[in-house]
């Protein structure tokens, strides 16, 4: 395939008329009743919406349209789970009838338009048919990763207020079994609110009990008559799902139908140079945004195959797993996260499992979730000997903002350590703290100059005050919370957050939280987590913690204890394993804890010694305890900020 569009003129009309744009790109989708105009204000709120007078629903786009244009016997799913030892295909006329039917058995129980479900699952068709369901009635879904703890499905299920959850009976990972009902039952005991039914899925390796009246078996579901799609309004809600927020609260980022499907679509097409029966493997989750966006509804709205993956990229068997399938189902893109490489590489650091694989229908691996350094860029290329393309995006955003484009013409090539270029739709600027945009080469506030493009999230679930935050700090802007710079010939390099929620392989986590799991303990006075720089993973989290005067605790004790808590309200995704008892904690005058500083100290960064600290000398005693413990390591250097 050779790109026809310039990059800079396609990207110049995206901003120079968005409407008209848009609205052009809306009209390669089957609306039910396609939109007038493009680009309105909610009365509101002001919020801007895309495509309000139209009417689609996503579910008929990904499946319905692709099977009248005589896609129906083409993989749309093929399921490849090497942990269970199972492979199998759908088509996309299979995929829509037990969608349809499911569907069918969600209407039964009392779902309709408007009304939230919960998927509580690992990577399977059964949670891709759940999502695909609910969008046919309307319903709004949100898809809760697996390895949440009680606590924080209980959140969601007070913040979203389901009527229905669906989940697995568990997951499996290459060395233990995951029962997850249980999970389910102790977060709706935990919950106020009590949803009314829970569909289970059981699996062969793990069975659920199952509660009379209240619980329903999965399979069941497909007993119902098929029914069609529901025409909703462009701006009705797909879905919600959470990420988290500064304060420990999850923040629920809600996209809406249409112009959640007309940026995927674009995408598919302009980012990853994909065409319909295209194949591509997304190693990712479907409770991450990359997961719902590109293993379900980018591939399926452009009549695509997706490789859905249950298992891990090492040890289901071996670090060779990725490349196994690429050859095996001809993967034309692979996308993944730095952290998936970096884990090949520890374990395979030549790359010589790659060798024993037909690679050759592979033309682009992308990679996102956090920053690729430069040597897992260099590695990548070399072993694939593929174009490597690192990309920028969040779950607000639901699409990348910053990309090499590989199906447009007359862009630069990728380049190591950086995220590319503004995707078209995206006015992405760097600020400085006066809301200014700063030179080429100095780091400053990512941000995006409303308005944001079409899938973009129009709102956060019931939570205006902190939608609106986004845009307050510089106004007529969304401002990131990432920070980092643009260099003379135009790539952008994205550097790290600049709040308090750090990347722990890909998932977002509040070191605020952890702060209050950590405060909690009767032997801790105060505390502080910092994320800091991991050569596998991106970021972990380590503690600094100052007992209360008169404890005697040991610092073994004590961190498995606050380890354990940690695990028990989060989960082991948070990797929280280290716990250093400190004399104090350095602080400004006004009582602020420099964790900035902290961080740059323990990654081994220079930094300026800030004005407003109360006594210096409390670095030196925090750098001894680091030292002490062995903690902190800085990546491979970057590019020169």
């Amino acid at each position: 395939m050779k790109p026809v569009c310039s990059y800079a003129a396609t990207h110049a009309t995206s901003l120079a008329d968005p409407a008209g744009f848009w609205l052009a790109q809306a009209r390669h989708l089957a609306w039910h009743r396609p939109p007038t105009g493009a680009l309105s204000q909610d009365e509101a709120n002001g919020a801007h919406r895309w495509f309000a007078d139209g009417t689609l629903n996503t579910s008929y786009l990904c499946l319905d349209h692709h099977v009248a244009q005589g896609r129906g016997p083409q993989a749309a799913l093929i399921f490849d789970s090497p942990v269970t030892q199972t492979l199998s295909t759908y088509t996309y006329a299979q995929l829509l009838n037990l969608t349809a039917r499911f569907a069918g058995g969600l209407r039964k129980l009392g779902v309709e338009m408007g009304d939230r479900v919960i998927i509580y699952m690992p990577n399977l068709p059964e949670a891709v048919i759940a999502m695909l369901a609910c969008a046919r009635l309307g319903a709004i879904h949100s898809v809760v990763f697996g390895g949440f703890a009680p606590h924080e499905l209980a959140v969601r299920i007070d913040d979203a207020q389901p009527k229905i959850i669906v989940c697995a009976s568990g997951g499996m990972e290459f060395d233990r079994i995951i029962p997850y009902k249980p999970l389910v039952d102790e977060a709706i005991e935990k919950a106020k609110h009590k949803p009314a039914h829970v569909v289970v899925h059981q699996r062969r390796f793990v069975t659920a009990e199952m509660q009379s009246g209240r619980d329903i078996e999965f399979f069941k579901m497909y007993w119902n008559e098929p029914v069609p799609a529901v025409p909703v309004p462009a701006t009705h809600p797909l879905y919600i799902l959470y990420t988290s927020g500064t304060t420990g609260r999850p923040k629920g980022v809600v996209r809406d139908h249409g112009g959640h499907a007309v940026a995927l679509r674009f995408s598919m097409e302009a980012i990853y140079d994909l065409d319909p029966g295209d194949v591509i493997f997304t190693g990712s989750d479907i409770g991450w945004a990359v997961g719902s966006s590109y293993i379900v509804y980018g591939p399926l709205l452009r009549g695509c195959t997706s490789v859905l993956f249950e298992g891990k990229p090492v040890r289901t068997p071996d670090a060779g797993t990725f490349w196994r399938l690429v050859a095996q189902h001809r993967v034309n893109v692979l996308f993944t996260a730095p952290t998936a490489i970096r884990a090949i590489k520890k374990e395979d650091p030549e790359g010589l499992l790659a060798k024993n694989y037909d690679l050759r229908s592979l033309r682009h691996l992308f990679l996102a979730g956090e920053r690729c350094d430069p040597a897992t860029f260099a590695w990548s290329q070399q072993v694939l000997g593929v174009p490597v393309v690192d990309h920028w995006w969040q779950t607000e955003s639901g699409w990348p903002m910053l990309a090499t484009l590989v199906g447009l013409a007359a862009m630069g090539p990728p380049r190591a350590g950086s995220a590319g270029f503004p995707v078209p739709g995206f006015d992405v600027q760097v600020l400085d703290e006066a809301g200014q945009p700063v030179p080429a080469g100095t780091t400053g506030l990512v941000a995006v100059r409303l308005p944001l493009p079409p899938g973009c999230f129009p709102a956060l679930w019931q939570d205006e005050a902190r939608y609106r935050a986004y845009h307050d700090v510089f106004p007529g802007y969304y401002l990131s919370g990432d920070g980092g710079y643009r260099d003379a010939d135009g790539y952008c390099y994205i550097m790290g957050r600049t709040d308090d929620v750090i990347n722990v392989a890909g998932h977002r986590l509040s070191t605020g939280e952890m702060e209050e799991i950590l405060a909690a303990h009767p032997a801790v006075a105060e505390c502080a987590v910092l994320g800091i720089a991991d050569a596998l993973r991106g970021q972990v989290p380590v503690g600094l913690v100052v007992l209360k005067d008169g404890q005697t605790v040991g610092e073994g004790p004590l961190e498995r204890e606050l380890v354990a808590a940690v695990r028990a309200r989060i989960g082991a995704l948070a990797c929280f394993r280290q716990v250093l008892v400190v004399q104090r904690l350095p602080k400004t005058r006004s009582g602020k804890i420099l964790r900035k500083t902290l961080r740059q100290l323990a990654d081994g960064e220079a930094f300026a010694l800030p004005a407003t600290i109360d006594d210096p000398r409390i670095l030196d005693e925090i750098r001894a305890d680091l030292q002490r413990r062995g903690v902190g390591q800085a990546f491979e250097p970057g590019p020169p900020a």
